[in-house]
């Protein structure tokens, strides 16, 4: 594995990359980082060239003012230009992106800008729709309760409810972890996260006019992200590959690892 940083708008980006073949960026969601793909990179890392960035104020990048999905686009962007200049050219600015959650919607944004680059999408436990009014408001509670009690208390909260209470209960280890690497996170990146989110466009047009496969794999016990509006998707694309998650909620990556991982493998396979 190797660390690279970039510089994009005063502030200091970090991805990691390994391997060889067919370019593969895996986006991490809200409050993660990359090393939520821990699991997914041991599995593909033989098979692809995997590129795993910290999205702008996660993990090792530095928050970017006034940052939204868009310009979250733009950094993808400006990594994946950096990743084909140090391999001098040789490899390829084409890139397959796997977007969990919030990372979904800068994989999207990025296809409707960036189509040229693309050469299939995954959205795991991702939306193309906007936010409904509920969800709005919901997140507008989120931000008020991290500026009164800060980004741990919030965490404490939120992390552990996108598992399924079978999960909780068999690996209570794995949500403390994720609990204790998210404690230092800036209360000021969560709020912009959910304002991005909140002030993002529906863009199921562009997964009618997308000509590339497109993945979705689909938690049937998601809260977040239910089953049934994904499902209202999966017709638009004209190709689509469809993965329902029977024993998971939002975290498929770890509730379900082997068969996550075999899926996102197969897909990659397809060209």
């Amino acid at each position: 594995m190797t660390n690279h940083t970039i510089q994009y708008q005063q502030s200091t980006i970090f991805y990691r990359s390994i391997g060889k073949g067919k370019k593969v960026m895996l986006l991490h969601g809200f409050a993660e980082d990359g090393r939520i793909w821990e699991n997914q990179i041991a599995f593909l890392k033989n098979d692809f060239r995997l590129l795993i960035p910290d999205i702008p104020g996660s993990g090792q990048s530095e928050l970017i003012q006034n940052g939204n999905i868009e310009i979250y686009a733009e950094v993808i962007k400006a990594i994946l230009t950096d990743d084909f200049e140090k391999e001098g050219n040789n490899g390829s600015e084409e890139i397959t992106l796997i977007g969990h959650s919030m990372g979904g919607y800068i994989a999207l944004a990025f296809a409707e800008k960036y189509p040229q680059y693309l050469t299939s999408l995954g959205l795991f436990h991702s939306t193309a729709f906007t936010d409904n009014e509920d969800k709005k408001l919901a997140r507008t509670k989120a931000i008020q309760f991290i500026k009164e009690y800060g980004s741990l208390a919030f965490l404490q909260t939120s992390i552990p409810a996108l598992f399924t209470e079978n999960f909780i209960e068999k690996h209570s280890m794995v949500i403390n972890e994720l609990v204790n690497q998210s404690k230092e996170f800036n209360p000021l990146s969560l709020i912009q996260y959910y304002e991005a989110m909140m002030q993002r466009p529906d863009r199921t047009d562009m997964l009618k006019k997308i000509k590339k496969p497109i993945l979705f794999i689909i938690g049937e016990k998601d809260n977040v992200i239910p089953l049934q509006s994904i499902l209202q998707q999966c017709y638009l694309p004209s190709e689509s590959h469809i993965h329902i998650l029977e024993k998971s909620a939002h975290m498929g990556m770890l509730e379900e690892t082997e068969k996550s991982n075999q899926i996102i493998h197969d897909f990659l396979k397809i060209r």
